[in-house]
């Protein structure tokens, strides 16, 4: 079984998740941008759930956590 995920729900829970570990951390969201190396204008997107980012720019955020987010190929 396969389980599908609302392309809508994996990025609210990405910008939960990343709005959780920039606090943990006790970032801003503008030391957050200047730490990863991305805009403060990607930051707040991704932590607003907007549903069209590049997927190496969240990587290049989240390897300041030692996270990293993939897409997997489906195979018949």
């Amino acid at each position: 079984i396969v389980k599908r995920f609302s392309w809508t729900v994996v990025m609210t829970d990405l910008s939960i998740a990343v709005k959780s570990l920039r606090r943990e951390y006790g970032l801003t969201q503008e030391e957050l941008s200047l730490k990863s190396g991305v805009g403060l204008r990607f930051v707040r997107d991704l932590e607003q759930g907007k549903k069209t980012l590049r997927l190496d720019k969240v990587n290049q955020l989240l390897d300041l956590f030692n996270y990293e987010m993939v897409a997997e190929i489906k195979t018949k």
